[in-house]
């Protein structure tokens, strides 16, 4: 257990106790839980794969509360966002079955929540879901840097105040600033993002002079550091510089990157990140000595403790049974039948069935002439046979629109340029790896082994192009012609269609492959869908009835005689195949 000093100024400020209670000690024990990124899991129970879930929030509920048996009313839940978008359960509350209490804020109010962050996730609902949510909360909704134009106050609550056994406890909440990186403007109409430092230094000010409390902690939906870093200088990642350039914080619970953390930063700060999908969370002890009434004692130390296999909570899940019956039904609606399979696992070594059924329908539902697309699920498949509405949730995981853009025919190239950079390997020998892998990253829900995100490996229909993975970074792709064998001009406008995540500049392939200015993308796009991809997806499907995902085989690695035999290597060491 680590011990935090205190200073003698600070505890002139916490000898707040009754003169009748002087020549006494003593000590309060407290337990701080956090969840984060949880995205649906709420019941153990896949509803896209349709088996049992490890961990979950009806485990959590489970571990929580004996927790509560055991401290009493010295326990604190919070969870960090990214609670409104993953499993189909958010999908069937935002969108389906809107009307009723959204299914999160039932969640929320079931496990007794003390506070609740927003997520990036969150926001992408836009303000319909997110806003009636946050009304359906039973607790504090937190986000210090989230500024409403209109008062240029907070949008919700900075922080909130707790009394646990006469100790006084805030809790600051943040939320990564670089959301307009990925969303567009009207899924945050009226809302300005600040810096979280500059947020930070602010209101811990605040805290001081104001509330004095004897524990600040922070909870904040940003990951430790790195990520985007935006022009103006906003970064993604800030929970490191926060914690070392913000002197105050006891404890800062954080989440977004999806990785395990558990350490100490700056002045004596434990950070902590449970990671995603309810299977750990983060715990901190917390014991409080005071005598004659001044604080004189912090103890700390965190845990990140596994509920994977903790007892399901079965009153939440009998409580629950008529919404997860109507999710249930939802899901299982059956769309239309695939006569071949596909899996994602084949987009990383080429031309690929399952990315290029997807490339296909946006450009018929489109009319452009180039397709981008990437795999966003790292593993999924989807089973020759019927298939229903969960099967694609495994098509295609977001609920992003689709965009089109005007881009010249050496922008789409630069784009291109960029993804392949990231995704492969420039091989010296042909005993050198395809791809581009990092074995420290193997624990990272979003890497999986790879270097960079997967979801950002775009590939392109809609033209014929070869990437040679024997040239140096930016020369690997070399355009043939457009698919109808037609020349491939660089100079030439182009509409390119592309899910809302990568056309508002997200992942960055557009602002650093295409060289296109983030401020001038919005000028760019000609056409944004009204409703989600995956709704024309399955529109589309329901429309053929029967259909056969074929690979385009439009583009290919080179040289073969190499990227053959090391995409088999890659394979196995990826996958186990």
């Amino acid at each position: 257990m680590k011990s935090k000093p205190l200073l003698k100024a600070g505890m002139l400020l916490l000898c707040l106790m009754p003169i009748s209670a002087m020549g006494t000690t003593k000590t309060v024990n407290l337990r701080i839980v956090e969840t984060s990124d949880v995205h649906g899991y709420f019941f153990p129970y896949d509803f896209v794969e349709r088996k049992p879930l490890k961990g979950t929030l009806a485990r959590v509920s489970t571990y929580v509360e004996r927790l509560r048996r055991e401290f009493g009313k010295n326990v604190l839940l919070l969870d960090n966002g990214d609670i409104l978008q993953g499993q189909p359960t958010c999908y069937w509350s935002n969108y389906v079955k809107n009307t009723d209490e959204n299914i999160a804020a039932s969640m929320v109010n079931y496990l007794k929540y003390d506070a609740q962050a927003i997520g990036n996730h969150d926001v992408e609902t836009g303000h319909d879901v997110y806003d009636k949510w946050i009304k359906e909360v039973n607790c504090p909704v937190l986000g210090a840097n989230i500024i409403d134009k209109r008062t240029g106050k907070p949008y919700v609550k900075p922080y909130a105040i707790f009394y646990r056994d006469g100790v006084k406890i805030a809790v600051l909440g943040m939320l990564t600033p670089t959301i307009p990186c990925w969303l567009n403007e009207s899924l945050w109409q009226g809302l300005e993002f600040r810096d979280m430092v500059e947020s930070a230094r602010q209101w811990m000010r605040h805290l001081k002079e104001v509330e004095q409390p004897d524990l600040i902690v922070g909870l904040f939906h940003s990951g430790k550091e790195g990520g985007i870093v935006m022009d103006n200088g906003l970064e993604e990642d800030a929970t490191a510089r926060v914690a070392r350039e913000v002197p105050g914080f006891d404890i800062i619970f954080f989440g977004h990157d999806h990785i395990q953390h558990h350490e100490w930063l700056g002045d004596s700060v434990l950070t902590l990140d449970p990671s995603c999908w309810a299977l750990n969370i983060a715990v901190a002890e917390v014991t409080l000595t005071y005598t004659d009434g001044c604080l004189v004692k912090k103890d700390i130390r965190g845990n990140i403790v596994s509920v994977r296999d903790e007892a399901v909570d079965e009153r939440m899940v009998a409580r629950f049974k008529p919404q997860t019956d109507s999710i249930q039904a939802y899901v299982n609606r059956r769309i239309g039948h695939f006569e071949t399979g596909a899996s994602t696992r084949d987009s990383y070594f080429g031309a690929s069935a399952f990315t290029d059924f997807i490339h296909n329908i946006q450009l018929k539902i489109s009319g452009a002439d180039i397709s981008f697309n990437a795999p966003l699920s790292f593993d999924s498949r989807i089973e020759p046979g019927d298939v229903t509405v969960a099967d694609m949730f495994k098509l295609y995981r977001f609920e992003n629109q689709y965009y089109v853009l005007r881009m010249k025919g050496s922008e789409v190239r630069g784009h291109l340029e960029e993804s392949y950079d990231r995704w492969v390997n420039t091989m010296q020998t042909a005993d050198d790896h395809l791809l581009l892998l990092n074995d420290e990253s193997k624990g990272d829900q979003q890497r999986m082994g790879f270097r960079n995100y997967t979801f950002n490996f775009d590939s392109a229909a809609g033209i014929v192009y070869e990437v040679d993975v024997t040239k140096p970074k930016g020369q690997k792709v070399r355009i043939v012609s457009m698919a109808d064998g037609t020349p491939f001009d660089p100079s030439r406008i182009y509409k390119v269609v592309m899910n809302s995540y990568r056309g508002n500049g997200g992942g960055d392939l557009l602002i650093k492959g295409a060289g296109i200015a983030k401020a001038e993308i919005e000028s760019r796009i000609v056409y944004k869908s009204p409703l989600d991809l995956r709704h024309y997806i399955m529109e589309e499907i329901e429309r053929q009835g029967n259909v056969r995902p074929q690979s385009n085989q439009n583009w290919r690695f080179v040289p073969e005689a190499w990227t053959a035999e090391a995409a088999r290597r890659d394979r196995r060491l990826v996958f186990g195949e």
